[in-house]
């Protein structure tokens, strides 16, 4: 395992005396390189990370995880000029990316979307629709792990979990880097970061990043800016004691497009891939800001105690066209809508656990313990209506459409405002009767509350949960010394806020996977891991015909495998990769045996692969590439069933290194220019052409 390296110089000297005179013979040993595991994977050069800490409170091997994961490393954001997290997720095995405007496009795993985002292991709910997804110059690595994680947040999706692991102030010699990017589009970027000590005897370090993009996308009139500012600090108190503090806050600055329509029997439109269906007048602001703050202490005999707090405070405010109907056969539609929106969030996480190692009759394990808690509060104003007429999708002009006036007054306007409580209590507890077998069993208690009112209704509906349990269970076992077998169960729960007929609010729903797998890391750096899984969701809300009520009824099952690839074959032969396959249905309902995540492809293949030349004409170069191939996937928009075909999309990469620490990149997307759908939705509004070829050149200063 290749993360980090300390090389050690040994040296001997002999003397040999003699009265008066002293001779010295000097003898230099061969170096030692002492190698160990790294959270951090800046600086590692490598495409697989040594700690994770996705699903879990502490940084752990891969293989200690009982769990499928997956690490997008720095050197993988690096090279693959990754700028947003969608684009980042787009090459990572397993994940299903329907694309939108930057950093608006839904994220699924294993058939469901996540909906929470954590930043050093703290989460922020997230909403595609108010693209809140964080811009990369401020991250270090991406853990994903795929499937329910409840022990340690109790609410949300089954998809599982996305932590960024957040850039840290841990150099002491100043240092940094400045880059500038610039693709055939128009869109031009660029990255400054710089940090050190900011005392003499390095225990007070800061860190900065600034990043600002702006320009076209290649559909027309949609744009996309952004601009992010980033510090943090980090304070060694003691030789055992750190406290960190980071503040982020970014802005984008959209002009946004909601896709095409399709054809009134579902069928796409095989036009231009530069077709809009966006006004002149369509606008999208935002504003991130998060604090994080955490102070870590460690004992002796491995124990440590940590609590950490962040906050995150959010705003959307848009207003933009698109198709309001289906297509006519000659590429007309009859209606422009319009939808606005003004929202405000803010989120505020809290954690603290104690780690335990400990021995009972004779086996050696450890314990998390911790408390949690969430307070969320938001509000939504938001107003839509439409314009009729015939609007060419081919020759699209809706200059003479104005702007609609919005107040969100009008009698189609709506009003609220939520607040939701979450408070949990957690244990972990990992034993190792042997070596080789450690057995994971942990539970978590969760009291969950929210609030929400209708401003324009003067309506107040709730709903909540006291208690409630949600188990994990797993083991790893080490065949040999490079392999792990591990299996385990976890669930998920997340409450909703439809009413039975008594007019209680039912059932939450309830996650559960069963996996099992084996996880690989073999010396020449590359690991390999391999997956089966089960995962369910039951209590999905059914109304029954006629009724205006609903019941906690609805189960749906999702089963697959995946293999995937990750590190170095070799000193300068970088991969990253997998093979996923599912399948998803309704178990029961009307909609029993039906395919329940359309979205999801059966078959998704993910590869990225990158070489160093070290020797000959090319010493300097690399040369990398990317292979991205999924089968057909549709949707089922009000009883018609829209349907993409699968596609394979490849993208080429060449870079120099030059003189003075500097590197010169080239990027050819799609290099076949294939004409494909990213993704569909209804007949008249989220089909997404995928982005036809296009040229990236950056340039990247390290100091």
């Amino acid at each position: 395992m290749i993360t980090w390296q300390m090389r050690i110089v040994l040296t001997m000297t002999t003397a040999l005396c003699a009265p008066g005179a002293m001779a010295q013979d000097m003898f230099q040993l061969d170096e030692i390189t002492v190698t160990g595991s790294s959270y951090k994977t800046e600086g590692t050069g490598s495409y697989r990370s040594g700690l994770i800490s996705v699903g879990e409170k502490a940084a752990m091997t891969p293989r200690e995880v009982p769990q499928s994961t997956t690490v997008v490393t720095y050197q993988q954001i690096e090279d693959g000029g990754y700028s947003a997290l969608e684009t980042a997720m787009e090459d990572t095995p397993g994940i299903m990316v329907l694309n939108n405007d930057v950093g608006r496009s839904s994220l699924f795993s294993r058939g469901f979307e996540f909906d929470y985002l954590y930043y050093d292991g703290l989460p922020a709910p997230v909403s595609s629709i108010y693209g809140t997804q964080p811009d990369l110059s401020i991250v270090d690595h991406i853990e994903v792990l795929k499937g329910p994680s409840g022990l340690f947040i109790g609410t949300g999706s089954p998809a599982g979990s996305v932590n960024m692991r957040l850039k840290q102030a841990d150099r002491t010699d100043p240092g940094g880097y400045v880059s500038f990017d610039l693709d055939s589009t128009g869109h031009a970027r660029a990255e400054a970061d710089f940090g050190g000590k900011l005392n003499a005897n390095g225990s007070l370090r800061g860190r900065m990043v600034v990043a600002y993009g702006d320009g076209d996308g290649f559909v027309d009139q949609q744009t996309n800016g952004v601009k992010q500012v980033y510090g943090t600090l980090a304070w060694d108190i003691t030789p055992d004691t750190e406290a960190t503090l980071s503040l982020s806050h970014m802005e984008r600055d959209i002009s946004p497009y909601n896709g095409l329509p399709s054809y009134a029997d579902g069928s796409l439109l095989w036009i231009d891939p530069q077709a809009t269906t966006a006004a002149d007048w369509n606008r999208f602001d935002n504003q991130v800001t998060d604090v994080i703050a955490a102070i870590e202490h460690r004992f002796g005999a491995g124990a440590r105690v940590k609590f950490s707090l962040r906050n995150s405070h959010q705003t959307g405010d848009f207003l933009y066209a698109y198709a309001g109907s289906a297509a006519a056969p000659d590429n007309t539609v009859s209606k422009l809508s319009w939808l606005a929106r003004d929202f405000e969030q803010d989120s505020l996480a809290a954690d603290l656990h104690v780690e335990l190692p400990f021995t009972v009759g004779g086996w050696d394990g450890m314990a998390i313990v911790g408390a949690d808690a969430q307070r969320t509060t938001s509000r939504v104003l938001q107003d839509r209506g439409a314009f009729t007429g015939s609007f060419d999708l081919e020759e699209w002009d809706v200059s003479g459409v104005a702007r609609p006036t919005v107040d969100y007054t009008s009698a189609t306007a709506s009003r609220t405002d939520s607040t939701t409580n979450s408070r949990g209590l957690y244990a972990q507890t990992r034993i190792k009767p042997t070596e080789a077998l450690t057995l994971i069993a942990g539970a978590r208690l969760s009291w969950y509350d929210t609030r929400t009112h209708d401003l324009v209704a003067n309506t107040i509906s709730r709903s909540s949960e006291d208690g409630h349990v949600t188990p994990f269970a797993g083991f790893t076992y080490d065949i040999s010394t490079a392999t792990t077998l591990y299996a385990s169960y976890s669930e998920i729960f997340q409450p909703q806020d439809q009413l039975d007929a008594s007019g209680n609010v039912i059932d939450p729903l309830e996650g559960s996977q069963y996996e099992i797998g084996t996880k690989s890391e073999f010396a020449n750096g590359l690991s390999l891991s391999a997956a089966l899984f089960q995962l369910e969701q039951k209590n999905r809300a059914l109304q029954p015909s006629g009724s205006s009520s609903y019941v906690a009824q609805e189960k749906v099952r999702v089963r697959g495998f995946e293999v995937e690839a990750a590190g170095e074959i070799g000193e300068h032969w970088h991969l990253a990769g997998g093979y996923t396959y599912s399948e998803s249905k309704y178990l029961n309902g009307p909609t029993e045996g039906n395919v329940f995540s359309t979205y999801t492809p059966k078959h998704m293949i993910k590869l990225t692969a990158e070489y160093e030349v070290t020797e000959g004409v090319l010493d300097g170069w690399s040369f990398g590439g990317r292979l991205k191939a999924v089968s057909g996937f549709s949707s089922v928009s009000r009883g018609t069933t829209l349907s993409a075909p699968g596609y394979g999309v490849v993208d080429l990469t060449a870079a120099k290194e030059l003189p003075g620490d500097t590197e010169l990149r080239l990027s050819v997307n799609n290099v076949f220019d294939k004409d494909y759908y990213s993704r569909v939705g209804g007949t008249s509004v989220f089909n997404f052409r995928g982005e036809p070829r296009s040229v990236n050149l950056s340039l990247k200063k390290r100091f």
